[in-house]
């Protein structure tokens, strides 16, 4: 049971993203523009395995190589005439009887031997994301450690440097420690230059993922010719000189030109964006994403962002800590067409550069066709409820989970100013009057020059975030304009409530699937912030949330937790509140000891105290269910139109989309991931 949370189950559920109505809207042009961006978005999803781990392309390789020649369907029948069964996991005997295997044996077997071991290693440098000895990170070469991208990202913020397309790799040459920090780029190895920092030199060259860039850049190229408006096409040109050049400012530039394109039928996004997945949290991962305007559901969210500078005063710290200025941004319910990366979200708030974000703007979008499947629920699979909630969990869960993305995203991620004193030592703030609401004294720290939340917090900084964003949603659905906006009255409004606090404190519990006791370590960002939000309302007591072990009708550990929805607006409104507004002060005042002590000590997994959350933890992994996977649709031209080819939502599905996604270069996109991975080998012995 202890390694369980490594594997994964047969009967996963598998899920078809529908936007057949909505591509079938758009215009020819506009479907050729979804098109291009769909074919970049795709090149450069590639992009997060070489991020991943040294097996990872390798692995997708290996798939993709059996699967080019047989479906799943024949290659079971291959199986079973070998004797494997259907839930055979002995995988290399069916590599081994695969049309692939045998057409090419020697090609075949080397792939095997590049990424068997770790495939299956349980060993803590293998098993799970992390730095030094806690784990594997592609981001960095295998010696690095923490207190190495601790330095590199000194060195960077001296040079004023981004880390977010960047991956570090250190050496020792003649007894001095030696970094080459490389930018994604389509221009190969070219140096930037080298430069001595304290003890050690760092050179800075261009060129990762190459070819991939490249290919990114000929397809928003093509793109262009399609765009809408002069917004669209400075905002390609840009991302082109940021992929092309490696330049994070360029991407900057483009994010600019992307907040100003209102309203757009075809949204869409790419680069360098989320760092969850780092273990320093400051490089970003590739992902791209084009996706279609939901007009019905766009309209509920415009309502609620024409109500934002009402909302804004209602949450819980002095006006001196949000923003001069609410910028209004887009906020829209899109139908993905094209998702590329390692997951997909239910909503977005971007872009992630701060400096942007609090004095031009940004994006809001809900993922109206992900939110449709991702939170379907069968009572017969609902874990940690008492009975009498399970019905009035599944009728609602998706209503407040609407309400709460919508809430998170525009005034979670939307709200809360940062305090700066920029290079030539100017204040956006009055450094004689704002004072501190937890102490009553003048605020003593903020941010200087280059820093930003993400260099400044580091690690913590993704899922502080996250508990921030989360805990906004939760105090805000409390307020009767909002549930009004998104069409909940009555009744109807106290049950949207109840399930989205009921859903934040079980998704807590379920948080604990993504700790590791032996590195004591959490592995997903959302998922740390549900737990500390489950332990500041466990904390406010008075009965608000209960939690109690207990033997299962199958005779294995079991639990219970239950929300008093009479107290919601007392005891639970009065501990978020509290706890947000902590958590915004820390944050705006730069004060990195103060929210890592708060943040962490909330993090914490033990088995002391009133619950023992380590063997909770045991419970939670006996009865996780894993996430669902998505299956998403291609698109193809045919003379001069796109035609949009869809799959089942099942393994065959998803497989079957997977090989037709490169239908003109399967063979040298993987030669090139090959060769990527065969480059850095050494880099992680």
């Amino acid at each position: 049971m202890v390694d369980s949370q490594y594997y994964l189950p047969n009967d996963i559920g598998i899920s078809a993203l529908d936007c057949r109505v909505a591509f079938r809207l758009l215009s020819p042009k506009e479907q050729m523009y979804a098109h291009y961006l769909s074919r970049a978005s795709w090149y450069g999803g590639l992009i997060v395995l070489i991020q991943t781990s040294p097996e990872s392309a390798n692995i997708y390789v290996l798939l993709q190589k059996i699967f080019r020649l047989q479906a799943p369907q024949q290659l079971e029948a291959a199986a079973t005439a070998a004797g494997l069964s259907t839930e055979e996991y002995q995988f290399k005997a069916l590599v081994w009887e695969s049309l692939a295997f045998k057409q090419s044996p020697g090609d075949m077997e080397t792939l095997w031997g590049c990424c068997c071991e770790p495939l299956y290693s349980l060993e803590d440098k293998q098993k799970q994301l992390g730095l030094g000895e806690k784990g594997i990170s592609a981001y960095f070469s295998g010696n690095c450690c923490l207190e190495d991208a601790e330095f590199a990202q000194k060195f960077l913020d001296s040079k004023n440097l981004s880390a977010y397309n960047t991956r570090l790799f250190k050496t020792e040459i003649d007894g001095k420690r030696c970094y080459e920090v490389r930018l994604a780029s389509g221009k190969s190895e070219v140096c930037c230059g080298k430069h001595e920092f304290e003890d050690s030199v760092f050179s800075v060259k261009r060129g990762d993922y190459a070819f991939l860039m490249e290919k990114v850049c000929q397809n928003l190229e093509k793109a262009k010719d399609y765009a809408a408006n002069e917004n669209q096409k400075r905002m390609l040109e840009e991302y082109i000189r940021s992929f092309t050049c490696g330049s994070v400012e360029a991407h900057k530039e483009g994010s600019r030109y992307w907040i100003k394109d209102k309203g757009p039928i075809v949204e869409s996004y790419i680069g360098f964006i989320e760092s969850y997945r780092d273990p320093f949290g400051s490089r970003g991962e590739f992902e791209g994403f084009v996706a279609v305007v939901n007009k019905a559901m766009s309209a509920r969210f415009a309502q609620l962002v024409s109500s934002a500078e009402v909302l804004l005063p209602e949450l819980p710290w002095p006006p001196a800590f949000e923003k001069d200025i609410f910028l209004k941004p887009d906020f829209t319910s899109l139908d993905v067409l094209t998702f590329a990366g390692s997951g997909i979200p239910a909503g977005i708030n971007i872009p992630n550069y701060d400096d942007i974000r609090q004095t031009e703007g940004f994006k809001n979008v809900s993922l109206g066709n992900v939110l449709a499947v991702a939170y379907a629920t069968q009572k017969d699979k609902l874990t940690f409820l008492e009975e009498n909630d399970k019905d009035l969990y599944i009728k609602w869960k998706g209503p407040s989970f609407e309400v709460q993305v919508g809430l998170h995203e525009l005034l979670g991620h939307g709200s809360g100013k940062l305090f700066v004193q920029d290079d030539k030592g100017k204040y956006n703030f009055d450094q004689t009057a704002v004072r501190n609401p937890e102490t009553g004294e003048l605020i003593s720290s903020w941010y200087k020059g280059s820093e930003t939340w993400d260099s400044k917090f580091s690690t913590i900084a993704s899922s502080y975030e996250e508990c921030r964003a989360e805990c906004v949603g939760l105090y805000l659905c409390l307020n009767k304009q909002v549930l009004s906006i998104f069409g909940h009255e009555g009744e109807d409004a106290e049950e949207v409530v109840y399930v989205n606090w009921l859903n934040m404190v079980r998704a807590g519990l379920l948080g604990l699937e993504f700790y590791t006791p032996e590195s004591k370590s959490w592995r997903q960002a959302h998922m740390q912030a549900r737990f500390v939000i489950l332990r500041v309302l466990l904390e406010a007591g008075e009965g608000l949330v209960g939690l109690r072990e207990c033997t299962g009708a199958d005779g294995r550990p079991d639990a219970v937790i239950t929300l008093d929805r009479s107290k919601i607006y007392t005891v639970g409104k009065s501990a978020i509140q509290r706890f947000l507004c902590k958590l915004q002060v820390h944050k705006s005042t730069a004060d990195v000891e103060g929210g890592r002590a708060l943040y962490e000590g909330y993090s914490a997994v033990t088995a002391d105290g009133t619950h023992n959350f380590l063997r909770l933890r045991e419970t939670v992994l006996l009865r996780k269910e894993a996430r669902k996977m998505f299956v998403q649709a291609n698109t193809y031209i045919k003379g001069d139109a796109v035609e949009l080819v869809e799959y089942e939502g099942s393994a065959a599905g998803l497989i079957q989309s997977f090989v037709e996604r490169f239908p003109d270069d399967a063979e040298e996109v993987e030669a090139q991931l090959r060769e990527m991975t065969c480059m850095d080998s050494s880099c992680w012995c």
